[in-house]
């Protein structure tokens, strides 16, 4: 085993490990939530290094680098989850590569996906992207926007909503991120008793290296964690 594959290896245990813990501190089981291992800033050799480590699921902020790495033969069977924008020219490319597309921020985003997979004769699950911090640079939906969706949400059959995703504010630290995914765990809660029968909102995406734990506390069911996967590794 070369030594990039060990620690990664290593790192991948202590994340799981860190997982395990705050899930159960929160009165959890560990099982209840997902690690989406990301490689934004590797390459195929790291990426396939998580696989190595039991990773299967993995993450990409950017539709080109996802259709890159879902070409390479050591990447084969992965799990692909866009997490992040994702534009709508590019949506026919990335659909059938992808189990998840975490970063839905529109109707239109939404009506696209739709009759792209209806042309595709494909079902994709996604995720509502909701801007709970308010910060102008993020995507996503202001919780207000969200809830205006769901009561004109049409019909959409090759469309499977999971749940809602968020990220924390850049400036304010754990303290702020934890306000932040309360509020989206608030949102899932008022809303899920109101959904269509077709709309489930089971998945919550939200936490990262910095500040997963808290994300946990606050319900994550999918953890999107780069960074610390590869202490070690990257210069």
């Amino acid at each position: 085993m070369s030594d990039v594959v060990q620690q990664i290896a290593e790192n991948v245990a202590r994340v799981r490990e860190r997982i395990a813990a705050a899930a159960l501190a929160a009165g959890r089981s560990p099982e209840d939530v997902r690690l989406v291992a990301v490689t934004k800033y590797v390459g195929p050799a790291e990426a396939a290094a998580l696989v190595a480590a039991d990773c299967h699921v993995l993450g990409e902020n950017r539709p080109q680098q996802l259709w890159e790495k879902a070409a390479e033969p050591v990447l084969a069977g992965v799990h692909w989850h866009l997490i992040g924008h994702l534009q709508r020219n590019k949506v026919r490319r990335t659909l059938p590569l992808v189990e998840m597309i975490h970063s839905v921020d529109s109707l239109r985003l939404l009506q696209s996906i739709e009759q792209i997979a209806d042309e595709l004769n494909q079902k994709v699950k996604v995720l509502l992207e909701v801007n709970c911090s308010g910060d102008v640079e993020k995507h996503g939906l202001l919780p207000d926007d969200l809830r205006r969706l769901f009561s004109a949400l049409p019909i959409l059959p090759h469309v499977e909503i999971r749940g809602l995703m968020t990220m924390a504010a850049r400036e304010g630290g754990v303290a702020t991120a934890a306000r932040n995914f309360a509020t989206l765990r608030q949102l899932r809660d008022l809303l899920a008793p109101k959904c269509p029968p077709e709309v489930a909102l089971k998945e919550l995406s939200m936490g990262m290296s910095r500040d997963f734990e808290a994300a946990i506390r606050e319900g994550a069911t999918l953890v999107r964690i780069g960074s610390i996967l590869f202490d070690g590794v990257l210069t």
